[in-house]
């Protein structure tokens, strides 16, 4: 039996580049996996013209992405880290396996793996399950004229965000962060893709950006609506664990596919 491929969806302001530290270990391990670099993860600097990207036109890009392996017949694992939960949850609408089987079709999605992620219930976007989040813990952005959202407290978006590294090395990462479409914040959900799909979920306790209550609150939405049981891992990470323990990351995602 052939091995699932698998589509990585990077969390916002992300550069597929920046989830090398999973992609090429899994890589080695002889699995066909791919992270994506989606239309609201803009360039680094600069303005952007035209209308900035929704969480909906993230969405067809991953669908996209997912039909393409699906019609080569191949059982596809994706795999979503923070905001990516919103869009991988969203594309998923005629690509789960027993849809595609439904019509006709070979491959699909039999899989999403969610790592420490926002996935909100259907009418509810990404900006409104963040309102929770404590004032101390509220990450500082700029919203330009353009549309576009920008990190520019370096040194405290670093503390929350790569709460586990060394100060010099989380605002390391942050500065290698792009730009964000500010709209794909305000996209409600209008597809439970994990009403019918089976998932995973790689909870990081110590995450600061989206809370371990958060993320509780999102799998038991999950248990609900689909009747079904998440596999939840728990961990006591950061929001970020691909840079501060790849190894564990890696383990979970190789878990999770040859689990299914």
């Amino acid at each position: 039996m052939s091995k699932p491929s698998i589509i990585l969806v990077p969390g916002s302001f992300s550069f597929p580049e920046l989830y090398d530290t999973v992609v090429n270990p899994i890589k080695g391990k002889g699995y066909e996996i791919k992270a994506l670099h989606y239309p609201s993860v803009g360039l680094k600097t600069g303005p952007r013209e035209g209308t900035p990207p929704t969480m909906y036109d993230d969405a067809a890009f991953i669908a996209k992405e997912t039909e393409k392996l699906a019609d080569e017949g191949k059982d596809v694992v994706i795999v979503a880290h923070s905001y990516g939960g919103v869009p991988t949850t969203e594309s998923t609408k005629g690509l789960s396996k027993g849809e595609r089987e439904k019509a006709g079709k070979k491959g699909g999605i039999v899989k999403l793996a969610y790592l420490t992620c926002l996935v909100p219930p259907v009418g509810t976007a990404a900006a409104s399950m963040l309102a929770d989040v404590p004032a101390e813990n509220k990450i500082n952005l700029k919203v330009g004229e353009d549309g576009w959202m920008r990190h520019e407290d370096i040194a405290p978006t670093a503390a929350i965000v790569f709460s586990d590294l060394p100060p010099e090395e989380g605002q390391a990462w942050i500065r290698s962060f792009s730009a964000h479409s500010a709209a794909s914040f305000g996209s409600e959900l209008t597809h439970p893709g994990y009403k019918d799909i089976p998932a995973a979920w790689l909870l990081c306790e110590k995450d600061l950006c989206i809370p371990a209550k958060t993320q509780r609150e999102a799998i038991a939405m999950i248990e609900k609506i689909s009747g079904t049981k998440v596999d939840v891992t728990s961990v006591q990470k950061d929001h970020v664990p691909h840079a501060t323990e790849p190894e564990l990351v890696v383990d979970w995602i190789l878990k999770v596919v040859e689990s299914v």
